[in-house]
């Protein structure tokens, strides 16, 4: 029976951190880092963008949310997309596999660090902005979160010594 220190699950919105902070949390964990962005494109085949032109953002979103809910790792950091809040499924199994924790940004953090959407692979339904998809997300990250972390302010180092010294005070973690 895993617990759920034997995983860490990292959500936020695109540009929070959660590919850097999960390679360095990783490291100073001794866990090995997941980037279910990648995972999702070995296990189909294809870029994510490919499986956004092909299936509509729907269509991803139901094979983000089967991948994401079919994780099997131990001692792992894991780093889904931002969008994986939307799949019940998939959060229902994170939060049974992890410690769930949501890398808190201000909106005009996150407009500061994504710049080009397209770049980032951020898409947004039609007539939605930036702002009305980080409005639209944050209730789903707080509801999840077991962890909330502030990072206004702190580059990935500080936020990884903040995210420890937390797990450590409630979990007893150490290392």
């Amino acid at each position: 029976m895993m617990s759920k220190l034997d995983n860490i699950t990292l959500i936020g919105m695109p540009a929070s951190g959660k590919s850097t902070v999960g390679v360095l949390l990783a490291k100073r964990l001794g866990y090995s880092f997941v980037d279910v962005d990648i995972v999702i494109q070995e296990q189909e085949g294809r870029l994510l963008k490919e499986i956004i032109a092909k299936e509509g953002q729907e269509g991803f979103l139901a094979v983000e949310n089967r991948i994401n809910a079919g994780l099997s790792v131990r001692h792992s950091v894991i780093a889904p997309g931002g969008s994986v809040i939307y799949g019940k499924e998939a959060m229902e199994h994170l939060k049974k596999i992890s410690t769930v924790v949501y890398l808190k940004l201000s909106y005009e953090s996150v407009e500061e660090r994504l710049g080009n959407l397209e770049d980032r692979g951020v898409v947004l339904k039609d007539g939605m902005t930036l702002r009305d998809l980080y409005e639209e997300r944050v209730p789903y990250y707080e509801k999840y979160a077991d962890i909330t972390i502030d990072e206004n302010g702190l580059d990935a180092g500080k936020t990884v010594d903040k995210l420890r010294a937390i797990m450590e005070e409630r979990f007893g973690l150490t290392t």
